[in-house]
């Protein structure tokens, strides 16, 4: 039997402290992110609602900014899959901000007994964007091993004009960085990573044509030298989620990428998303996705990307 939909933007946060859980708190609202409570992880809570909304596995990520604290979420995430290993799977986050230990944090979690089905990072940590040449060497480890890596944007960013980041800002980040990355040829010179950008890849399906358009004309410094075919195969190479953004990205993402490029994402387990706004968003998917002939096919693409994970699902 078919496995449902495959949810690659779930999110988990280690256990806290009572103090822990009021600095969050105080945290987030000098953020202008105004939540009552700081986000716990439930995973019965999760698995209810994703019995509900016809997801069979969701892929967990969660990016601390200590890489201490960074390896001990991976540790936990891969207990939280040990424990349900047909509903959930992990994307193990790596610090990019120090390569060295990033490229460590690779070979630790690809020699565990318990693996990782790929992994996630953020799109500015430290100061270090994942276009940097500091981080060509750990490209070059994930390329030859033909991994995974979700890209999710700054969740430490800090909103503009007194709002949250996650309103809008994470979008521009987003586009920011692919902008960055492709100026710098990391998806021509790593093609065997599938890179998965969240958030429909933020604001860089609208501002694609603009990069287009205008990327290699001379007032652009251009120090690699692309050219605009450079431009089109890197940006037809990337795959992005859904998350609390279908209703007006997806369209303009699967312009871009196509629609087997789109995988769904429902980003649960955060303060800004709600079972109203997922079911809306999850909604939105089906009807874009059914333009292209299957509104299934977006729920189904990302076990492509993850066929172990199929057969996990189907156990």
């Amino acid at each position: 039997m078919a496995p449902g939909w495959l949810d690659i933007h779930g999110h988990f946060f280690l256990p806290r402290t009572a103090v822990e859980d009021a600095e969050f708190v105080k945290a987030s609202h000098a953020a202008h992110f105004m939540i009552s409570e700081a986000p716990q992880f439930r995973p019965d809570e999760m698995l209810a609602y994703n019995d509900a909304a016809g997801i069979s596995m969701q892929m967990l990520s969660y990016i601390p900014l200590t890489t201490r604290k960074l390896q001990q979420a991976n540790d936990f995430g891969l207990s939280i899959v040990q424990k349900y290993p047909s509903r959930f799977g992990l994307l193990a986050a790596l610090p990019t901000d120090e390569p060295g230990e990033a490229l460590k944090e690779i070979e630790r979690m690809r020699t565990q007994l318990l693996q990782p089905d790929g992994f996630a990072v953020t799109t500015m940590r430290g100061g270090i964007g994942l276009g940097h040449e500091s981080l060509r060497s750990v490209w070059a480890e994930l390329n030859k091993r033909g991994e995974v890596i979700f890209v999710h944007p700054n969740a430490y960013l800090r909103g503009q004009d007194g709002r949250p980041s996650p309103l809008i800002d994470v979008a521009f980040d987003t586009a920011r960085t692919i902008t960055d990355m492709i100026y710098n040829r990391v998806f021509l010179d790593f093609p065997e990573i599938k890179w998965v950008f969240s958030h429909c890849a933020g604001a860089f399906p609208a501002l694609s044509g603009r990069v287009l358009l205008l990327g290699t004309e001379s007032w652009v410094p251009n120090h690699k030298g692309i050219t605009t075919d450079d431009i089109k195969k890197q940006i037809s190479s990337i795959y992005v989620d859904t998350a609390a953004s279908a209703e007006t990205g997806m369209e303009p993402a699967v312009r871009m990428v196509g629609i087997e490029h789109v995988v769904y994402g429902a980003d649960c387990g955060v303060p800004c998303s709600t079972e109203r706004t997922m079911e809306e968003n999850k909604a939105a998917v089906r009807m874009i996705a059914k333009k292209d002939g299957d509104s299934e096919q977006v729920g189904m693409n990302g076990f492509r990307l993850f066929p172990r994970v199929r057969i996990r699902a189907q156990s």
